[in-house]
């Protein structure tokens, strides 16, 4: 009873959720869109930029940006779960953080690139705290593989929830990146935690 309570609240949050409702009209897969929208329009994340990746991409909606706003360029996508095809970019199925995947997806830019994303999170156990944790070390997975893949003058955007592990975060992003800021965009539901981090200029 009490999950099927859970998940009627949640339908009926969607269907009031002004942001759902303008992602199906402007068809875009998912709310997140303008997320990486507020992000990119405060911080210039895709300004004459030609080449990027979407970690934990699916169901696509950062990818559909992304290739709205990145002309002539090259766009890689990779996420766990199958992805409907988006025009203007490429689609990987498998797991970033494991050696086979990184070659891929270095082959495929073959050389450093410009920006690097992230709406990963870990599936929810219920536990905030132990979520902040997961979704804390996918964070961080993301930003050793940016050090390793991004250009001087690269951009990263990721995820991050407040919790135990946010310093520990802060303090690894500044000592890979030159500048660091953290926001919470509008869009992003008031009850929850998560933040982004957007980092910039590698070191």
């Amino acid at each position: 009873m009490k999950k099927n309570k859970i998940s009627k609240n949640w339908i009926k949050k969607q269907h009031r959720d002004i942001f759902v409702r303008r992602s199906k009209i402007e068809g875009f897969r998912s709310r997140a869109v303008y997320k990486i929208s507020e992000i990119d329009k405060k911080f210039k994340i895709l300004k004459n930029k030609k080449t990027l990746i979407d970690l934990g991409a699916a169901p696509g909606s950062w990818t559909q940006y992304a290739a709205k706003n990145i002309k002539n360029g090259k766009i890689l996508s990779i996420d766990l779960n199958d992805m409907e095809p988006i025009q203007g970019a490429t689609l990987i199925k498998g797991d970033f953080t494991e050696i086979e995947y990184q070659k891929q997806i270095k082959n495929f830019f073959n050389s450093k690139i410009d920006v690097v994303i992230s709406d990963m999170a870990a599936n929810t156990t219920g536990n905030k705290n132990l979520d902040a944790i997961w979704t804390g070390n996918l964070c961080k997975e993301a930003i050793l593989f940016a050090k390793e893949i991004l250009n001087k003058n690269g951009h990263f955007v990721s995820k991050i929830f407040m919790g135990s592990i946010f310093n520990e975060i802060l303090s690894e992003s500044k000592s890979v990146f030159k500048e660091v800021r953290i926001f919470k965009p509008e869009s992003s539901r008031k009850i929850s935690k998560e933040n982004y981090i957007i980092c910039k200029f590698l070191r």
